[in-house]
């Protein structure tokens, strides 16, 4: 009206003629009838210069708020609805401009007892009106259509149970080395959930420890394994495992060793003259040379005159093994002259 009121005086025009009995400041329209086609020509113009409403079509994602308390919503037929608006072209454009959602109330929306208590609510199926109230949208804009107009959710019962963990291994360690029973810490969880998802877990477990090429102990922090879409808390989702690592106890037999004779004066045979026999330690010492060339044995002659001898032999033993097996044990010493 500013516009249209300043345009109307610059075509009037503020003064007046002497003769005219109009107020002073009032224009003569009767000196300015030529004027009129102009101003209606303006009219028009500032009349075409609004633009058309426009129709478009908008997807609003779907929020569940005021879950009835001990229960969850587990799954619901949409998470989005489709509107149909009119509006100006402008406000149009600025919607995008802040996020817009539906706000599904569900303890309104359900059917509940009149003085707000929700044990009434058990678990199943419900369908939800869509309500185009709710809809955050400016007043000056048209909400011709909505669809679905109902929303389907399924609610469940929440329930908690505490859970024993078991730390599942992939790979083996390096050569000659085992791993111990991984040990998590705590031993246990609480999970929250819907029942039906907590009743169906029969073991819960970390994800898998790497073992691969491991040589030495170690602590690591390891996620439970839980499949992100359900709807599923724990008190505690990262898990400490120590995992013992150590080196086999292999057993080693030694065949043919040869029986060394000390400490004789006189000429002497043993019979038989070689053995076998069997030590046990760790991989990576039993496994070297420097540990075999270690190992002999012998038999002690020193003062023993010449006859026929029934004699055990002294097997050297390096520090670290164990010896398990001889064969023979008794060896048949002939000294002569």
């Amino acid at each position: 009206m500013v516009r249209i009121s300043y345009a109307f005086m610059m075509f009037t025009g503020p003064s007046r003629s002497p003769g005219s009995l109009m107020p002073s400041g009032m224009p003569d329209l009767r000196n300015h009838k030529k004027c009129f086609p102009f101003l209606l020509i303006l009219l028009l113009c500032l009349w075409g210069c609004t633009p058309e409403p426009l129709e478009t079509h908008l997807l609003l994602p779907v929020e569940f708020a005021n879950v009835p308390k001990g229960m969850l919503v587990t799954q619901f037929r949409t998470d989005k609805i489709e509107i149909r608006i009119k509006a100006d072209p402008r406000l149009i454009e600025r919607i995008n401009d802040k996020p817009i959602h539906y706000p599904a109330d569900l303890y309104t929306d359900l059917d509940i007892d009149p003085a707000g208590a929700t044990e009434s609510i058990g678990p199943g199926y419900y369908m939800l009106p869509v309500d185009k109230r709710r809809i955050p949208m400016d007043p000056a804009i048209t909400i011709l259509e909505i669809s679905p107009s109902y929303l389907g959710v399924r609610l469940e019962k929440e329930i908690t149970r505490e859970f024993k963990i078991e730390v599942p291994c992939s790979g083996d360690p390096l050569e000659g080395f085992i791993a111990l029973a991984p040990a998590p810490d705590p031993s246990s969880v609480t999970l929250s959930g819907a029942e039906s998802v907590i009743n169906d877990i029969q073991v819960l477990k970390t994800r898998p420890v790497d073992l691969t090429q491991a040589k030495e102990s170690f602590k690591k922090e390891v996620p439970l394994d839980l499949e992100a879409s359900r709807h599923i808390t724990s008190d505690l989702p990262i898990i400490v495992v120590s995992v013992q690592i150590q080196e086999k106890q292999v057993e080693k037999s030694i065949e043919h060793l040869p029986i060394q004779i000390r400490n004789c004066t006189y000429s002497a045979r043993v019979e038989p003259d070689v053995m076998t026999i069997a030590v046990k330690g760790p991989y990576s010492t039993i496994h070297t040379k420097e540990t075999l060339d270690q190992i002999f044995a012998f038999l002690d002659l020193d003062g023993m005159e010449p006859g026929v001898y029934a004699r055990h032999t002294y097997i050297n033993i390096p520090v670290g093994l164990t010896m398990t097996r001889s064969d023979p044990r008794v060896f048949t010493v002939t000294i002569e002259k």
